[in-house]
């Protein structure tokens, strides 16, 4: 990520953009449909910058080297898993994971974890109590 950051003007001016998704004082998130169109375009021989203002972008706002380091995430995206690669995965990988069957291994040391909780809570409720046993003891004398 970039140490630039957008101007609230500068985000405005990208949010309009029909290639942008959603843009932050630091990142820009671009749709799947520019991403693939940006390595049919490479492949084609134009470089970062003529892809970037061909589609619209004002280079001085986006950057150059967001611009290259971009590309050059995408197209390993893409030489990694195609068009697939390109997609944002971060709609389907948001949250907790899945819950999935645990071994007994797992299972024993989530048990054994949570023990150990369950003891340190009883302690912590006996020193509260304690504590105030001898704070009430101490107001009636």
């Amino acid at each position: 990520m970039s140490k630039i950051l957008f101007t609230d003007h500068e985000q405005n001016l990208l949010k309009k953009h029909p290639y942008v998704k959603a843009v932050s004082d630091k990142a820009i998130t671009y749709t799947d449909e520019f991403k693939a169109l940006a390595i049919k375009e490479y492949k084609e021989g134009k470089f970062p910058r003529q892809i970037f203002e061909d589609a619209g972008f004002d280079i001085e706002i986006v950057g150059i080297e967001r611009a290259k380091s971009a590309l050059k995430r995408w197209r390993a995206a893409y030489q990694e898993n195609g068009l697939e690669g390109l997609e944002d995965s971060r709609k389907y990988h948001s949250g907790r994971p899945l819950e999935r069957e645990l071994s007994i291994e797992e299972k024993y040391a989530r048990l054994e974890a949570q023990n150990a909780l369950l003891r340190a809570e009883n302690e912590l409720l006996k020193k509260i109590d304690l504590a105030e046993r001898l704070l009430v003891k101490k107001k009636k004398h």
